[in-house]
């Protein structure tokens, strides 16, 4: 703390430079009786001495660890309080605070990652999770794909609060919606039919987990399946001619929600 000598007869001016506070707070301090300036000029103007300025740095403390103006009056007012424990409880309250924001920006550190890289998980991880057809250097190719959409967003959110446990589920869901198509396009579900309508909607579902699926977007998440080698192979892997199975199963559902799938665009 400053000496005296050093400090008695500082202006507003000075002491918002050496505190980091506004003039404007210290002037709304000061009308309310938190931190008054003790001293006058033969002008007229005020000035802090010494235990001033001790004060203001208790109220600028106070303030930080989240105190109110009226609680800090009371703090500093109540003659028969016992500082070192108010320093202490301080000290408690401030590292709870400081617990608080590591935890938040360990937050930011995960979501910071999912927005770049799309999978917190490792190599290892993502084999064992996603079986041994998944290839880890997918999720970077999608990032550099649709890293600028909000689907992208919307998945890196999604993905920054989750662990290995949750991403083998998603993998079970996914895993199971697969094995129920099979079964389906096997016993003859006919698209349009409330069995393939049901299976579409459960793909909605399933894939939200991603991200929000309309069904215009489904519309066009079918034809891509269809259409690119890589998804083509996968369903069709699962059942000869599954991928373009589903597409049909998707388009006849559109169409019952009024959605022409020729004109489907992703929105």
């Amino acid at each position: 703390m400053p000496d005296a000598a050093e400090t008695d007869g500082l202006t507003v001016g000075q002491v918002s430079t050496r505190l980091g506070v506004t003039v404007r707070a210290l002037h709304h301090w000061d009308e309310m009786g938190l931190a008054r300036p003790s001293l006058r000029t033969a002008a007229g103007y005020r000035l802090y001495t010494a235990g001033d300025l001790e004060r203001l740095h208790r109220v600028v403390v106070y303030r930080e660890i989240g105190l109110g103006l009226d609680r800090i009056r009371a703090i500093l007012d109540d003659s028969t309080a016992d500082v070192p424990d108010a320093l202490r409880a301080q000290r408690k309250q401030v590292a709870e605070r400081i617990d608080r924001l590591q935890q938040l920006s360990a937050g930011l550190d995960r979501m910071i990652d999912a927005h770049e890289r799309g999978l917190l998980l490792t190599v290892e991880q993502q084999a064992a999770i996603f079986g041994p057809e998944w290839n880890p250097d997918w999720p970077v190719e999608a990032r550099e794909r649709y890293g600028d959409t909000t689907q992208w967003r919307q998945y890196a959110v999604r993905s920054a609060s989750r662990g290995p446990e949750e991403w083998q589920a998603v993998a079970d869901a996914v895993a199971g919606l697969d094995r129920a198509l099979g079964e389906a396009m096997d016993a003859g579900v006919a698209p349009g039919s409330p069995e393939a309508n049901q299976l579409v909607e459960r793909h909605r579902e399933v894939f939200a987990s991603y991200f929000p699926l309309t069904r215009q977007m489904q519309v066009c998440l079918g034809r891509m399946y269809e259409a690119d080698p890589g998804f083509a192979a996968h369903y069709d892997g699962i059942r000869p001619g599954l991928a373009t199975w589903f597409r049909r199963i998707v388009d006849a559902e559109a169409r019952a929600h009024d959605i022409d799938p020729d004109t489907a665009t992703w929105q």
